[in-house]
């Protein structure tokens, strides 16, 4: 750490995007949720902010002039919006009479997409990296430092700096785990019968009702689409009696900013909008990414048709390798996408605390490790040889 200057930024302008971006393009698992843009993005919308528990506290580490290696973190109020859960662990400090916050995180707010968060010029300064974590937050007294969603690769630079490691299971659909067809079609066809039978009961239900499908992208996606999205999407929340984390604001700067890397799915009934899901994208790498969707109306099994079966045949058409449908979601296993591990780094202050958590999550990885076998026993797909 002697070779390196830290510093801590409270406002994402005061990074040189050019080098953020840099940065991120050189890491070996970036995503466009890391990008300088959308980051910022969530910060200027008032999305993720000190006032909704976001503070953002961005570590950077310098030699000289020359920035070698940050992380997007933020002083964490509360636990929502990180799709790892840590309630009982706040708990557990309660009780203690211990805060549990603020704490550290090191993430993208709202998006749980596995990704680069140690972004470094070299395997040197990714370690310096998060030992700079762990001392900002011991210095502040925190009583906790967490990096969510990280690169598998990335872990072990957490354990050899004795973080603890968190696995979890989301389901992603993998165009070699189908087979790599070449048309949903194609994809229904390597399932078994009852799966494909399911699927196209579902979509007829959608078509029985009178619906029919757009698709924009990038560029295509006009204003008024944006603003039909965004109803919808607060429509998902106001279901839940629940706030929508993102303001319209951070998705205008995304239409501004980063077009190329969302695409929109319209559902229509007689030329009318009634439903729409929001998919990222990353043609370079040939991956997309569920993440929004909402409807004005009750349609049977709208859900499915708008967020898997039309992504899934929109990305195969593309040739693209990977769509993955978000956070948890067993039933997403049915629709062609299949478990795929997660991991999360974990340090706490107290000793007490660490060494509970360490033997929780022993048990809690066994448990992970039976239940990715149990599932890998009902694939929906038919073995290559039967296809």
């Amino acid at each position: 750490m002697a070779d390196y200057h830290i510093q801590v930024l409270d406002d994402p302008d005061a990074v040189d995007p050019a080098h953020w971006d840099a940065m991120l393009a050189s890491s070996a698992a970036s995503t466009p949720f890391m990008r300088h843009a959308y980051l910022r993005a969530l910060h200027a919308s008032g999305s993720a902010v000190d006032t909704t528990g976001w503070a953002p506290r961005w570590v950077t580490l310098w030699r000289g002039r020359e920035l070698h290696a940050a992380a997007p973190c933020y002083l964490k109020s509360h636990s929502y919006g990180e799709y790892v859960f840590d309630w009982a662990w706040a708990d557990a400090h309660h009780r203690l009479g211990i805060p549990y916050y603020p704490k550290l995180l090191s993430a993208v707010p709202f998006t749980p997409v596995a990704g680069s968060r140690l972004m470094a010029s070299d395997d040197r300064s990714r370690s310096a990296l998060v030992d700079a974590l762990w001392q900002l937050a011991d210095a502040a007294e925190l009583s906790s430092a967490h990096a969510l969603f990280v690169d598998p690769p990335e872990r072990h630079a957490f354990e050899a700096s004795g973080w603890l490691v968190r696995e979890g299971v989301q389901f992603h659909w993998n165009a070699d785990d189908a087979g790599r067809p070449a048309s949903f079609d194609a994809l229904l066809a390597g399932m078994h019968r009852h799966k494909r039978k399911n699927i196209v009961q579902e979509r007829r239900k959608v078509a029985e009702a009178g619906i029919e499908f757009s698709v924009h992208e990038g560029a295509g996606i006009d204003a008024g689409l944006w603003d039909f999205f965004y109803h919808c999407y607060g429509q998902t929340y106001a279901a839940h009696h629940s706030t929508p984390y993102l303001r319209r604001s951070f998705f205008e700067a995304m239409a501004r900013t980063m077009p190329e890397h969302w695409v929109m799915f319209v559902a229509r009934r007689a030329g009318t909008p009634v439903g729409a899901s929001l998919v990222a994208i990353d043609r370079a790498t040939g991956r997309a990414w569920g993440r929004y969707w909402g409807c004005t109306e009750h349609v049977p099994c709208l859900h499915f048709e708008a967020c898997y079966y039309q992504p899934l045949a929109w990305s195969i058409a593309q040739g693209f390798v990977r769509f993955e449908g978000g956070a948890q979601g067993e039933h997403k296993m049915a629709r062609g996408l299949l478990p795929a591990r997660t991991y999360s780094a974990h340090r706490l202050r107290d000793p007490r605390l660490h060494d509970a958590v360490a033997r929780h999550l022993r048990r809690e990885g066994a448990q992970v490790d039976a239940y990715v076998d149990e599932l890998g026993e009902h694939t929906p797909f038919r073995p290559p040889a039967a296809r």
